[in-house]
């Protein structure tokens, strides 16, 4: 029996009288956030959070631990009392932090037992507002006029969007220079100003420089259009088959939570983003809400751990 089987089967056996009559959550809950304070994730975590607190009848409590790849909130999360009074907000930095970094004080797959997904968000690809690129055909066009010369700008290496920007380059079949940039701001600068020819970016907070019409999204990274924006097509629908990449945030707990506490949870979960106020909150953040099974969540995560180590591997990012 592995690790994971045997933590769950001691799970349902140590489920006892006191959940059975209800008893959890007897104290405040608290999330770890494993991003600094507002962010995305941190924004979608506390808007949930506090949704959540009422049908459960405890308060969540934000615990930001920012750090690269998620690895300290998530080994925090890891190493508590699998009681459901500590919790991640998981998301798809630890399915990337599996492939880049040589070792983990935690296993992904194995350390944790996933609750549901909060939301998906896009990423787009954007050019100057002045440029002459006006769509994913111009770029792949010009990227294989001048190979090697198109430069994509996105934010550091094993990012989100640094591995979005790598996936694109197989899938269109292209050679192009990916530049990393410590931060957004820095990315938009370059842009704005020419130094680099497109990017790859969260779209939620480059809305209003598009809304300004400092820059010009070309194309939406995830496999639909995004609702708001009906007129701008997907990467794959642009003319890179199988092209498909959404951000995405989730609830986990660790491994060994008592299945009644994680179904309990589940169902907050679902209630809070079922809640008209708390669907407004994330559109605005460019967040699609959208619950799930704790086995669809594991599925998810599986999924995502394979098809980044393939991209990291395909890009020659060499492990930390």
């Amino acid at each position: 029996m592995n690790r994971r089987s045997a933590a769950l089967a001691l799970a349902a056996l140590s489920a006892g009288p006191s959940l059975a009559l209800g008893e959890w959550p007897a104290r405040t809950i608290t999330l770890v956030v494993p991003f600094a304070p507002g962010g995305i994730a941190d924004l979608t975590a506390r808007s949930v959070g506090e949704a959540m607190g009422p049908s459960l009848g405890q308060t969540i409590v934000i615990d930001n631990r920012p750090s690269a790849g998620s690895v300290i909130g998530s080994a925090a999360v890891a190493r508590a009392p699998a009681d459901g009074y500590t919790l991640l907000l998981m998301s798809n930095a630890n399915a990337v932090s599996t492939g880049l970094f040589k070792k983990l004080p935690f296993d992904v797959l194995r350390d944790f037992a996933p609750i549901t997904t909060l939301g998906y968000f896009d990423l787009g690809v954007f050019v100057a507002s002045s440029s002459r690129l006006r769509s994913i055909g111009d770029l792949i066009g010009e990227a294989r006029a001048r190979p090697g010369r198109l430069t994509i700008g996105t934010i550091s290496i094993g990012s989100t969007q640094h591995l979005a920007a790598e996936l694109f380059k197989t899938k269109a079949g292209i050679d192009a220079l990916v530049v990393p940039y410590k931060a957004s701001p820095a990315v938009l600068t370059a842009l704005r100003s020419g130094e680099i020819d497109v990017c790859f970016e969260i779209l939620g907070p480059m809305q209003p420089q598009v809304g300004a019409k400092a820059v010009r999204l070309v194309a939406v990274t995830s496999d639909k259009r995004y609702p708001s924006l009906k007129d701008v097509p997907t990467v794959a629908e642009a003319g890179v088959p199988g092209f498909a990449v959404a951000s995405w945030n989730a609830l986990a707990a660790p491994i060994g939570t008592p299945r009644e506490v994680i179904d309990r949870l589940n169902a907050a979960a679902r209630g809070a983003l079922g809640q008209e106020s708390v669907r407004r909150r994330l559109e605005e953040l460019g967040v699609r809400p959208q619950a799930s099974s704790p086995r669809e969540l594991e599925t998810l995560l599986a999924n995502e751990i394979r098809r980044w180590g393939d991209v990291i591997r395909t890009a020659n990012i060499h492990p930390q």
